[in-house]
């Protein structure tokens, strides 16, 4: 990467930054590669560390970049695509969910998600834990809420945690007729649990889909699921369903 100084912009300087080492992303580096330290690319760029900073966050933010853990900052790969909300993956524990059931636990949710269920303050609904891999790379974490109301013949079932314990509460959900669901999506920071499933730092960007899903007139159960910000792109469909496409215009050197 070549040395350049940059010139008066009427722009933020961080992000004229960020635009010159897109370039350079483009044209000099591979996928995988890994980028100069801190202090070489201020240099070479004729920048403080704390806009060479904002340019690099920026960057990961778009899924130009990604940071490691004991690696270093590296180019990242084009992003997955990957189905999110559409039919065929519109009720949890169906045959085409892709989420891989991880653990399973009778908690008390947090309280926007009570109020969501419409279940009383306090009250333990099952709370499912589920991953979801692409190419063999994790993309997201899931929490399912499910209050026991939904599914209420779980007496004879023997498994009391882990993934059978998950299974068991899904199929359980099976037996309910889906009336349809609704998405909200945000930026959000991966949190320390979240991090550690997707391979990303405390803090790295995530996107979080909420999905509320109806059954007899009423939510059946809410996931709150965390994407990869660096992996995932969401586009919406006419039909209002939410799918990630891989982006055209991103290319692997």
């Amino acid at each position: 990467m070549g040395t350049q100084q940059l010139e008066s912009v009427p722009e933020p300087k961080y992000w004229h930054l960020k635009t010159v080492l897109s370039e350079a992303l483009d044209s000099e580096f591979s996928v995988g590669e890994i980028l100069p330290n801190e202090r070489d690319l201020a240099a070479r760029f004729g920048v403080a560390r704390a806009t060479l900073r904002q340019a690099l966050e920026q960057l990961e933010l778009e899924g130009r970049l990604q940071r490691r853990r004991g690696v270093g900052t590296t180019v990242a790969p084009p992003r997955v695509g990957v189905a999110v909300g559409t039919e065929q993956h519109a009720w949890p524990g169906g045959p085409e969910d892709a989420w891989q059931p991880v653990d399973c636990a009778l908690d008390a949710p947090p309280a926007s998600v009570a109020t969501a269920l419409e279940t009383a303050p306090g009250e333990p609904v099952h709370i499912v834990r589920r991953t979801r891999m692409t190419h063999g790379q994790p993309v997201a974490a899931e929490l399912l809420y499910i209050p026991q109301s939904s599914v209420p013949d779980l007496s004879g079932i023997d498994a009391p945690s882990g993934a059978a314990r998950a299974r068991a509460v899904l199929r359980e959900l099976q037996r309910l007729s889906p009336e349809g669901h609704d998405n909200a999506v945000e930026l959000g920071s991966a949190r320390a649990d979240d991090a550690k499933e997707l391979d990303r730092l405390p803090g790295a960007p995530v996107l979080i889909v909420t999905t509320r899903f109806l059954a007899q007139g009423r939510t059946a159960a809410v996931s709150v699921a965390t994407y990869r910000a660096d992996t995932c792109r969401l586009t919406f469909g006419d039909s209002g369903n939410v799918e990630i496409h891989q982006d055209p215009q991103r290319r692997a050197s």
